[in-house]
């Protein structure tokens, strides 16, 4: 890509009424635009990361069986008040059609997919079955806040599994736990699976995944020895005390941002919607069913917030944008600007996405600020002064480690 011809541009100033490290960070870099609170729309750096994000989530729900469909955004009132939704949770948004019909936008999908499942899934032969959709959720928040982390307009990915028995949907729920620490250690993110309580979805203890960071909305208590984590606001345990779970360790508090949680919802949706299917017997019996979410916008937040320094965006090369930004600090010369042009075409020859800053008018050191500030992983730099010697400056974004390396040097890179 050219960014010359890429339409949005950087800021030097955030906005003043955004106060969260990463709606800062998104809007200043051209990946976000606000439209109001708790809404944005992703510009084409951010849409970039958007898509790696949910590929490596869709690798790992396939990976355990997961199949992926697309849900009905505006939905029928009727379910919702079948669950008794429509009343108790006062997130839902309501809509009224002009022939005096009510929707709603969808929050959450068990109203939803239980009755699809119900529809195809009869016997104890089709179990168990796990579904997922990767799309937008709207919450009628009161105070949408964290920038993108906490929104009224969010992209999620929630998957719903169906069971014969609760010992397999424990054999799944494990499973999934495993797949959701992949999906955060692919992204450069260390989450720590948290005890917590199953709020409106369950009275059974649920988990979720928190990252540390300040501006999480959580408060946790982990054990500085061993993995246990527990949602504070659950928890008659206090800092400093020593933990149930290890010999040695002592709880540390912290604050923390939710990116996925895991819920076993037992039989309360089947049995809403009279769900039955034949088990081995030849008698019907209710499915037991799970809810496992994770925030997919949240998680670019997250990783926008956790993994930043006072220069700007840190991108893990999976979820970047671009995993090489090309900067031609003097493209009206035409030796640079021949040797970065050719350099562009074999990095693409190689398969490499690439941000190729050709911008005329910028100074050298607006290139280097666009370049920290936008957070492109390696950060490939074509001058006079390197040239001569035929070779390149080549900056990693993340460690600033520098290598002055000539054309094939580079190209082994990848």
């Amino acid at each position: 890509m050219l960014q010359s011809q890429l339409f949005t541009k950087t800021r030097k100033e955030a906005p003043k009424d955004e106060i969260t490290k990463n709606a800062q960070l998104l809007i200043r870099g051209g990946f976000v635009h606000k439209e109001m609170a708790g809404s944005y729309s992703y510009l084409p750096l951010g849409r970039r990361v958007l898509e790696n994000i949910e590929r490596i989530v869709r690798d790992e729900m396939d990976r355990i069986g997961g199949q992926e469909i697309r849900m009905a955004t505006l939905q029928p009132s009727e379910p919702w008040k079948q669950t008794g939704a429509w009343e108790k949770v006062d997130v839902i948004f309501k809509i009224n059609s002009r022939t005096d019909k009510e929707y709603t936008i969808g929050q959450s999908a068990e109203e939803i997919i239980t009755p699809i499942v119900q529809e195809y899934v009869r016997s104890y032969k089709d179990l168990p079955v796990a579904v997922y959709q990767i799309g937008q959720k709207y919450r009628d928040e009161l105070r949408a806040k964290s920038g993108i982390m906490r929104g009224r307009e969010f992209t999620m990915k929630d998957m719903y599994s169906f069971h014969e028995t609760q010992e397999d949907f424990d054999r799944f729920y494990a499973l999934a736990k495993e797949a959701y620490l992949r999906v955060y250690k692919r992204m450069g993110l260390v989450a720590k699976v948290t005890e917590a309580s199953g709020g409106s979805f369950t009275e059974k203890l649920s988990y979720e995944f928190m990252v540390l960071t300040s501006a999480g909305e959580d408060v946790i208590l982990y054990c500085d020895s061993c993995s246990y984590c527990v949602n504070a606001d659950i928890s008659k345990q206090k800092e400093g005390e020593a933990c149930t779970r290890c010999t040695g360790g002592n709880l540390a508090r912290a604050t923390a941002s939710e990116v996925g949680n895991i819920f076993d919802l037992g039989i309360k949706y089947p049995k809403d919607f009279g769900y039955t299917y034949k088990n081995k017997d030849g008698e019907d019996a209710y499915p037991i069913m799970g809810c496992f979410g994770i925030g997919i916008t949240r998680l670019m937040g997250v990783i926008a917030e956790a993994l930043s320094d006072e220069h700007g965006l840190v991108w893990p090369e999976t979820v970047a944008p671009y995993r090489v930004h090309l900067l031609s600090l003097t493209p009206d010369d035409l030796e640079a600007s021949s040797a970065a042009n050719l350099l562009y075409d074999a990095l693409l020859d190689l398969g490499v996405d690439v941000l190729y800053d050709d911008r005329k008018g910028p100074s050298a050191g607006e290139k280097f600020k666009d370049s920290d500030l936008i957070g492109i992983p390696l950060c490939v730099v074509v001058s006079k002064k390197t040239l001569v010697e035929g070779k390149f400056e080549v900056k990693v974004r993340s460690s600033g480690e520098t290598k002055i390396l000539d054309r094939d040097e580079l190209l082994s890179l990848f």
